[in-house]
Order: structure tokens, then C-alpha cells, then sequence
């Protein structure tokens, strides 16, 4: 079976028998896809995550298929129904929808009037009916009555509800079926009796039809959302009359009355058990396209907003604004530790302006701030204001960072493990100052769905939505690598080969031994096999360690090939990272193995130049419009700076320093057609954008990339 999957994966993938065979291996075997896309590149012929990512789900689908297979051959052999002809289709039939159909005529069913007429003894009569011959066949009919059936007619009757369900089971039906739906479909929605007023939210969709396959995830969503909250009456289907065409060619072979009786069943079979079961059908597999598109792009703004700008170790003072309540002001030294908490009140009722600018100038200077993280939630512009006022003696940046998900951390278990002694207020101005220093450290303790990046994420697959993100979430703390003697329990969680229970065991062995010296001091920490040590040490760093490549993300079992080549330049390996020159010198041809080529070996060299290198960009500072902090502010025309916040597939939402997001339509997002915004914009992108109109009414912001033309 699995030379036979390998096959069929490496023609769906477009890649070869071999790679997908290999890689199947390394899974089977406990290897992550981090781990097989950084370090086993020879055994994959290259393969990247996403292509070996692709190749697990498609094993896991056809995995699925053949249980379902198992499970429909036995069903049907216990019926004594099992030919050989079938048991062979079932064997090579590897489509679900497919294999559905083979098996509908044989399905256990509930009690039909199908079911019922054959209890009554018309299938023969139905049998007659069936090939159109008979010209008299209310005399043949009459021959049916019993104790159970009355007369003629409900023998008649009977005998079409039998033809319209085999009419309905026959697969070259329900192909036709599915063709004219996926050619001419059209999805349309209504608003429920009634529910005009409470259903406003969704006034674009009272009134509204389209081809479904041209409706796009986010307004297919977005009806099946008012759908289910009962506003929307919503309904897919093809061009009746063409169905009823196509299926009376192969189904009505006579003018007689069995033809008759024949169309009539088909109609039946049509409108009653055909059209509603194909409907489900799509409406399934267009929702399931939709979920698949929302998550790829929540899975791409997510990845976008992990690997964001990282300020770095630096002091911080971390400020969650406040009206009534007041500003919760934290002080935090380089590692993200608290040093210092209180509350200041500069705003409404209270106005403590003076005072809370003397008191943060007091801050700054005594706990020797670098940086200063304001939140951007109510009150944030009005802080930053604030703090922008302000003349500090030392030179302080100040940022203004998403607060979206630090009230969902704040409240976790996490959040109280951290800091026991504190209230909820405290947790979440020191999660806004930490993701600053480090978005990837802080935001991997929050639910990705809590962080504001997708659209829909409640109404998609929660199973298919979960695990994508945690796929994510994974292969970014990978990508950039975990110091191992500062990462949380949450961040070594996500890291190749460990998971919760081996990253606390870690997080236990440091606080009673203190620092790792180095990696190979991992082999210590309880319950830390070879197996789950070759997964993660690659990823896993130790600045300023015992051994210079522990700082690297070259992996353990390719030390001794750098020390080689250490050997063969006549210095150390410290001395080998230092002198690019002789680096340059060394000739890789020589030191390639089957198991260590030329991928691994540039992959080493790249290592060796940069040590330790964070593949994140540097962040920089940003200021809003100080004379915009409120919708009333803004008028049409306007240009103003933005931070982009959220990107979907007909635009972005940009940031301009006030409460609501302002919208750039996929049509404004350039001079030139764009299909997809990610190629003009990514996430926490800085931008420049011009006011085209204002909806006060409906707090609506439309805004435009596009240069002004004269």
C-alpha cells in the first residue's frame, strides 16, 4: 500500500516516487518537517516544508480513504452482495466522492418509501417499469394489490419512489448532476422573515446571488456566518431544467406510459433526493475551499506577524493605556524580567498630565530605559502623545505595539504561572513590553487564533484551523532558532522534537543546574532520548557557550566534518568562523558524502559567516499623525502614515492612529492589477495612504495605495 500511496502522491505533487518515498521514511521514524527540511536535504532531494507538509497530508487523506474502503467492503460483503468486479472497483477507486457513490446503492438506508415499497413486493413492478415496454401497465399494476397495497395507483406510486431512488443512486446521475452544479451553480441568500433590523450586519447579503464558483472565501463565509446565526436563508443550486434535460436522454427511452411514469420518477428523484444530497455536497465543498483559503491566509499573516522586527535585549518600559482605570507602567530589564510596576492617570477624569510625564522622566532614568512599548488599544494615540512630549536626557525610542491577544494572556494559565503576584493589568503591559524585545518569544503563549490576523476563524475547520497554525507557529521558532538558557516552556514547546512535557523538564534542569554549557548537556535533562536530541538540538542556541558552534545552527552530527575542515585550513573552529578568507578557500566537493552534500555543506558555510544571525529584520520607529486621533479627525483626500495591521485576499487594513481600521481594497492597492495584496504589502508594514471617503455612520475608513493623479 505504501509503494502504491508513494506513487500516487509523487503524480499528484509533481515530484518524483523517490523523494516521496524517502520522506514518508523520515516521518514514519519520528522526524519533524522542520528537522527533514533543515537537515536531511540529500535523503529529499531538497524538498521544502511546505512540499513535505504536503506530502504528509496527502498520505494522511489516502490513509483515511482506504479505512473508509475497508469499512465499505465488509459492510457490503455481510449483505452477501460482494462481487469480485465490484471488490476490484472499490480496490482502485481512491476518489472519495467516487467511492461515496459505489457504495450509496449498497448504504444501510433509514426506512424510505423505497425501502417501504420493496416491503410491499413492487420492486418487480418497478423492474417492467423500468425498461418501457409496456403499453398497459395500470393492468400489470393491478396484479400488485394486497393487504398493503389498496389499488393500482399506490402500486404505481410505489414502484416510482423505487425508480426515483435507483435513478438517484445511479453514479452517471449524480455526475450529471455535479457537472451542471459546477458549471452553472449559482449560491444565493435571502434575509430571514423578520430579522431586517437585527440582521443589519449583514444588509449586503439580504438580496444577493452569484456563481459559486465565482464567490470568493471571505463573502461565502461570511454568508454561512449569517446563515448560521439566522439572518440569512441561503440556498445553492444549478439550472433545473438543464439537469432535467440531461437526465431525461439517458433515462426516458419511451412515449408510453411507463415513459411517463419514468419522467415523472425522475422529476422526483431530482427535486427530492438528487438536488438537496448534490447541494450538500457543494455547499460542503465550497465551504471547505473557503475554510482552506481563510486558513492559508491567517496561516500567512500569522507567519508575517511571528517573524515581525524584534527590538532586541533591551530595558524597556511598557505602557497598557487607560482612561478611568489609568496607564499601567512596567519596567523590564534586557532578559523581559519585571523590575517595576505602577499606575499613572493623565487622561480623563483625573488628568494627571504633569505628573505622569515627570513620573515616566523619573522611570526612564532610573531603571536606564532604551525603549518605551505603548499599547495600541483605548487610549493608546493620547499615551503616545503623551510620551512623545516628554525630553528624556537618555535618547528613548517609543513604539506602539498590538495589544491583540495581551488580555487573553494576561488571564491564562501561563500569564499566572509567570507572575503569580500580580493582577491581570500588570500581566498584560509586560506581555505589550516583551513583544517589543521579542514578537515570536511572547506571542507563541497566546492561542494564534486570539491574535488578530485572520477573518473568520471561528466559523472555519477548528481541527484544520489548529493544526495549520500550530504548523506555523512551528516552523517559525525553527526558522529563527531558541536560545536554550532564556526560552520559555511555551517557545521550547514549538521546537523540533521536544513538545510540553521534554520543554519543561529543560526549563526544571536549568533552574537547579543553572545555564546549559553546552548542547550536548541536553542528553542530561530527564527523558531526553537520542531520537527527540537529534530533532531539536539544530534549533536550539547557546550564546556565548563553551563551543562556538553551539551558537549555530549547524547540527551536532556535523561537528566533527567542521572541525575537519578547521583542521585542514591549519586552525581552530573559532579561528575558522573568524577568517572569512580561508573559509572561502575551502573546497566543498571534497568534504561532500551521500549523506552530507553540497546543500548541507552550503548550508554549513552560510552557518559558519554568520553565527548566531537572527533572520529577522530590524525594526524601526513609527509615528502616527499627531493632529488624527479620531474618525471625526479624518477627511477625504488626507494622507496619512499607517502600519498595515491585517491582509486578506481583497485587501489589507491599515492602521492610521485610530480606533477603526482603515480598508485598502485590492483595487486600490497599486497603479497595476493585483491578484494577490501580499505582493504589494506584508503585515506591520509602514505605508503612506490617501483618505478616498469616510463612512461616519457605519465607522467605515476607505483608503488607496494608488499615486494621486493629477
Amino acid at each position: 500500500m505504501r509503494t502504491e500511496f508513494s506513487k500516487m502522491i509523487a503524480s499528484a505533487l509533481s515530484i518524483t516516487e523517490r523523494q516521496v518515498t524517502r520522506t514518508l521514511d523520515l516521518l514514519e521514524n519520528g522526524a519533524t518537517i522542520p528537522f527533514i527540511s533543515r537537515y536531511r536535504k540529500e535523503m529529499t532531494g531538497g524538498l521544502d516544508e511546505m512540499q513535505i507538509g504536503g506530502i504528509k497530508q496527502t498520505f494522511d487523506k489516502l490513509s483515511e480513504i482506504g479505512k473508509r474502503k475497508e469499512t465499505i467492503l465488509s459492510t457490503i460483503e455481510a449483505q452477501g452482495k460482494l462481487t469480485e468486479e465490484l471488490k476490484q472497483r472499490i480496490g482502485t477507486c481512491w476518489n472519495a466522492t467516487e467511492l461515496e457513490d459505489i457504495y450509496l446503492p449498497y448504504k444501510p438506508k433509514r426506512r424510505t418509501r423505497a425501502e417501504m415499497a420493496r416491503q410491499k413486493g413492487l420492486e418487480p413492478l418497478a423492474q417492467i417499469i423500468a425498461k418501457q415496454q409496456e403499453c398497459r401497465i395500470r393492468e400489470i399494476a393491478a396484479r400488485y394489490v394486497n393487504e398493503q397495497v389498496k389499488d393500482a395507483d399506490e402500486a404505481l406510486a410505489g414502484a416510482a419512489d423505487i425508480l426515483a431512488e435507483h435513478i438517484s443512486e445511479n453514479e452517471r446521475s449524480r455526475n450529471i448532476v455535479r457537472r451542471q452544479f459546477r458549471r452553472d451553480a449559482v449560491i444565493s441568500a435571502k434575509v430571514a422573515k423578520g430579522k431586517e433590523e437585527e440582521g443589519a450586519k449583514y444588509r449586503d447579503y439580504f438580496d444577493f446571488s452569484e456563481p459559486l464558483k465565482r464567490c470568493s472565501s471571505h463573502r461565502l463565509l461570511a454568508i454561512r456566518r449569517g446563515e448560521a446565526e439566522g439572518f440569512l436563508k441561503v440556498g445553492i443550486s444549478p439550472d433545473n431544467e438543464a439537469c432535467l434535460t440531461e437526465l431525461s436522454r439517458i433515462w426516458i427511452k419511451g412515449k408510453n406510459a411507463c415513459g411517463k411514469i419514468i419522467s415523472d420518477a425522475l422529476s422526483d428523484s431530482y427535486c427530492r433526493l438528487m438536488k438537496p444530497s448534490i447541494e450538500t455536497e457543494f455547499a460542503a465543498s465550497s465551504k471547505e475551499k473557503a475554510d482552506d483559503e481563510a486558513i492559508r491566509v491567517f496561516a500567512r499573516n500569522l507567519q508575517q506577524l511571528l517573524l515581525a522586527p524584534p527590538l532586541g535585549q533591551k530595558r524597556v518600559l511598557a505602557i497598557d493605556p487607560g482612561f478611568r482605570t489609568g496607564c499601567k507602567v512596567v519596567c523590564l530589564d534586557a532578559q523581559g524580567n519585571l523590575l517595576h510596576n505602577e499606575t499613572i492617570y493623565p487622561h480623563p477624569p483625573r488628568n494627571e498630565y504633569g505628573q505622569a510625564q515627570r513620573k515616566l522622566q523619573k522611570l526612564v532614568e532610573q531603571y536606564a530605559i532604551q525603549a518605551i512599548a505603548i499599547g495600541n488599544g483605548t487610549a493608546g494615540r493620547e499615551t503616545e502623545n503623551l510620551v512623545r512630549s516628554i525630553r528624556f536626557d537618555l535618547p528613548v525610542n517609543a513604539f506602539v505595539v498590538s495589544e491583540d491577544g495581551a488580555s487573553v494572556y494576561s488571564a491564562s494559565k501561563t500569564a499566572r504561572e509567570e507572575f503569580p503576584d500580580y493582577d491581570v493589568t500588570v500581566r498584560g503591559a509586560v506581555s505589550i513590553g516583551r513583544r517589543l524585545m521579542d514578537p515570536l518569544a511572547e506571542l507563541v503563549k497566546i492561542d494564534p487564533k486570539s491574535i488578530g490576523v485572520g477573518q473568520y476563524q471561528h466559523d472555519v475547520n477548528q481541527t484544520k484551523l489548529k493544526d495549520t497554525l500550530d504548523r506555523t507557529v512551528e516552523s517559525c521558532v525553527n526558522a529563527v532558532g531558541v536560545n536554550l538558557n532564556t526560552a520559555s516552556k511555551q517557545l521550547l514547546t514549538y521546537v523540533s522534537g521536544l513538545g510540553p512535557q521534554l520543554a519543561q523538564n529543560i526549563v526544571d534542569y536549568r533552574l537547579e543546574n543553572g545555564p546549559f554549557a553546552t548542547r550536548k548537556d541536553l542528553m542530561k535533562v530527564p527523558r531526553m532520548g537520542a531520537k527527540a536530541f537529534e530533532q531539536c538540538a539544530g534549533f536550539l542556541r547557546i550564546p556565548d557557550g563553551q563551543y562556538p558552534l553551539d551558537n549555530t545552527a549547524v547540527h551536532p552530527e556535523r561537528y566533527t566534518l567542521v572541525e575537519q575542515m578547521a583542521r585542514d585550513a591549519g586552525v581552530s573552529v573559532e579561528g575558522l568562523i573568524r577568517d572569512k578568507t580561508l573559509r572561502q578557500q575551502i573546497e566543498l566537493d571534497k568534504y561532500a558524502t551521500e549523506e552530507c552534500g553540497l546543500p548541507t555543506l552550503t548550508d554549513i558555510m552560510a552557518e559558519l559567516d554568520k553565527p548566531g544571525r537572527d533572520p529577522r529584520n530590524k525594526i524601526e520607529a513609527f509615528s502616527f499623525d499627531p493632529n488624527v486621533r479620531d474618525l471625526k479627525d479624518i477627511q477625504e483626500g488626507m494622507v496619512l502614515p499607517g502600519i498595515v495591521s491585517n491582509i486578506t485576499n481583497f485587501g489589507c487594513f491599515v492602521d492610521i492612529g485610530v480606533h477603526e481600521k482603515g480598508l485598502v481594497h485590492i483595487s486600490q492597492l497599486a497603479d497595476r492589477y493585483v491578484s494577490d495584496p501580499n505582493e504589494v504589502v506584508s503585515l506591520h508594514q509602514q505605508v503612506k495612504v490617501r483618505v478616498l471617503q469616510v463612512d461616519y455612520e457605519r465607522k467605515r475608513i476607505s483608503l488607496t495605495l494608488k499615486s494621486e493623479r493629477p
